[in-house]
């Protein structure tokens, strides 16, 4: 058995979780039609749960992995904290294969998970992405429920945005340094983003620079040469770092996009989500109370 084969039975399993609640905190159910419209609107609010629900649910889901017989002689899935993947399979299959975990909440304006880790530690396709969807039991309240899930490759994240923001000389995406002889909590895998701030006479000087670099010069590699290179511009010019970069609903990612379409068509209690969305980004308290009396069974209160 290699990373890969075990990848592939690993994500057969983990296509059992969606549907399922996680105990891991209760959003109490408002006591009345009026208490839950405003709770409705703190549905950004709810949102910022998300790292502590991802956090949680990684220690459930090593869990849940061990307990199919798949891997018993080959290693056990421990959560790594700190560390990158989120979940290895700890044994004797090198390279050691993992899920880096991502939160969803879709009642949020955009998926706010970062991914910012570098290609290189992709090189044997032994690392995959789940991009978790949860939002309460019951819409406004409850359990934290896994709605959705998609499992994708790394390498195919971390190519996607790479591809997505790096465009010499305007924006360079740089890979971390040599970290190779420090322990485990000082490794460094995270590329950054920096963005050009001269005026339009440097930025053309910066241009001539790499159009020196050839055809292929503005083309993304992680590799030590072409970083060189980088590094070399942002020597002779200024740059910022980019505090947005590489949040994954923005980098293209074919599969997260048609992810995130398919998830905001799909039906929870009784509507789509992207109209749940629609109904809480809009505020209106009398549509609201419509919303949830009908779907949610509110009673509703005369005079409302």
């Amino acid at each position: 058995m290699n990373a890969k084969s075990v990848i592939k039975i690993a994500s057969r399993h983990l296509a059992r979780l969606p549907g399922r609640s996680f105990d891991i905190f209760n959003i109490a159910k408002p006591s009345n039609l009026e208490a839950a419209v405003d709770l409705a609107k703190l549905h950004k609010i709810v949102s910022k749960l998300s790292p502590l629900v991802g956090n949680l649910i990684e220690h459930d889901t090593a869990k849940f992995l061990n307990s199919f017989n798949d891997y018993a002689k080959h290693g056990r899935w421990v959560r790594q904290d700190p560390g990158f993947p989120d979940i290895i399979l700890d044994g004797n299959i090198v390279p050691k294969p993992g899920f880096e975990i991502k939160a969803w909440y879709p009642f949020s304006t955009e998926i706010t998970g970062r991914f910012k880790d570098s290609q290189n530690h992709f090189e044997n396709d032994q690392t995959y992405v789940i991009l978790l969807v949860w939002l309460p039991e019951y819409v406004i309240y409850g359990k934290p429920l896994l709605f959705d899930m998609l499992i994708t490759s790394g390498i195919s994240v971390a190519k996607s945005r790479d591809n997505h923001y790096h465009n010499p000389p305007d924006y360079l995406v740089l890979e971390p340094e040599d970290t190779s002889r420090r322990t485990d909590n000082l490794q460094q895998t995270n590329t950054n983003g920096y963005k050009f701030q001269l005026n339009r006479g440097k930025f053309i000087e910066a241009q001539k620079v790499v159009a020196s670099w050839g055809r292929r010069g503005k083309m993304y590699r992680p590799t030590p040469h072409y970083q060189h290179k980088l590094r070399t511009l942002m020597a002779r010019y200024k740059y910022r770092l980019d505090t947005n970069y590489a949040k994954m609903d923005r980098i293209n990612h074919d599969g997260i996009e048609k992810f995130k379409v398919a998830v905001m068509d799909k039906s929870f209690h009784g509507m789509p989500i992207k109209n749940w969305l629609d109904i809480f980004s809009k505020g209106n308290n009398r549509m609201l109370m419509d919303v949830l009396a009908k779907h949610l069974h509110f009673k509703k209160v005369p005079n409302f």
